[in-house]
Parts: C-alpha cells; sequence; structure tokens
C-alpha cells in the first residue's frame, strides 16, 4: 500500500523548504552588501523588512557573524525600533502608544485589554488575518492620549470601551 503524508493543500513541503532557504540567501547576501559601511546595519535590516515583509528571526545570526555582532545586539536593534518585524505582517497594523506621557492618560488599560477585545495578542496577527497588533513607543500624539494608530491614520484619546468600534470602521474604510 502506497501511503503518502498529506500537506494539508498549501505549499509543499520541498517548495517551503526551497523557500526558507532562498530567504536566508537573501538575508546573507544582503548582510555581505551592507556590513562594510559604517553605520550599514539598520539600511541592511531596512532592505531586509522591505523584500521579505519582515526580519526573519532565525536568520538573525547571519546578519550578527556578517557584521562581526552577536546575535543579541542584533536582536536589540530590531526590537528597538518599531518598525521592524520579526514575522510577516498582516493586512492591517493596530498600533497602541505606551509611552509615558500615553500611559499617564490611560492606555495601560488599553495595553492590559486590547488582547481581549479585540481577539489577538501582541505581535500576533488576527486569526482573521486581516490585522496585527503592536506596541509602539511615541506616536507624537501626547498630548491627545492615549493614541493608536490604525495604518497611517493616529487617533488620540481612545479608551477600551471605544477600541472594538473604532478598529472595525477603519477596517471598512
Amino acid at each position: 500500500m502506497n501511503r503518502r503524508k498529506k500537506t494539508g493543500g498549501g505549499i509543499g513541503v520541498e517548495q517551503e523548504l526551497e523557500s526558507v532557504k532562498l530567504m536566508k540567501a537573501f538575508v546573507q547576501q544582503t548582510a555581505a552588501k551592507h556590513a562594510s559601511t559604517q553605520g550599514g546595519l539598520l539600511p541592511c535590516l531596512h532592505e531586509i523588512q522591505a523584500e521579505l515583509g519582515f526580519i526573519p528571526n532565525d536568520c538573525l545570526d547571519s546578519v550578527a557573524t556578517a557584521f562581526s555582532l552577536s546575535t543579541a545586539e542584533v536582536h536589540g536593534v530590531v526590537s528597538f525600533y518599531h518598525d521592524f518585524r520579526t514575522s510577516p505582517s498582516a493586512q492591517h497594523c493596530i498600533q497602541i502608544c505606551c509611552a509615558e506621557a500615553c500611559q499617564a492618560s490611560g492606555s495601560r488599560e488599553l495595553e492590559v485589554g486590547a488582547a481581549d477585545v479585540l481577539g489577538v495578542e501582541f505581535d500576533q496577527k488576527h486569526p482573521t488575518g486581516d490585522y496585527r497588533l503592536e506596541r509602539v513607543y511615541c506616536l507624537g500624539n501626547c498630548a491627545c492620549g492615549p493614541s493608536i494608530r490604525i495604518d497611517d491614520e493616529v487617533y488620540g484619546r481612545i479608551d477600551l470601551a471605544g477600541l472594538p468600534q473604532l478598529v472595525n470602521e477603519a477596517m471598512q474604510s
């Protein structure tokens, strides 16, 4: 009897392995290209994210090696800048400001309750794939905190009760 493992109808295992190899090769080439340039780490990371849509955690060691840094140092840079992502993004991005000014005006309540009311954890995509929830540290809207950004639109004086409606309206537009 001939038995085959089902792959779930998605891309095959061989295609997925080839895709991972190509991704790792791209990261290595990009890191090598920028490594000899003073201050080249940020342009390297931007190029990787622009091409892949995120910076894969399992490729940080390749970048670190090219720049003669530790993987922890590269991870520190990636995690410090809120524009860098280590997993694929969704169609829309919801960012909650967690900086001091917004915390003083109530963003901690948003931060604590957002996952429950939106049905997604921070740095994860919603099960529908429609949006991703992220923390950011200053949206430049301090006088109107707490603030959130949905895609490129910043909203101020947001409370937890109004968050789901605001997100739903933004997803419709």
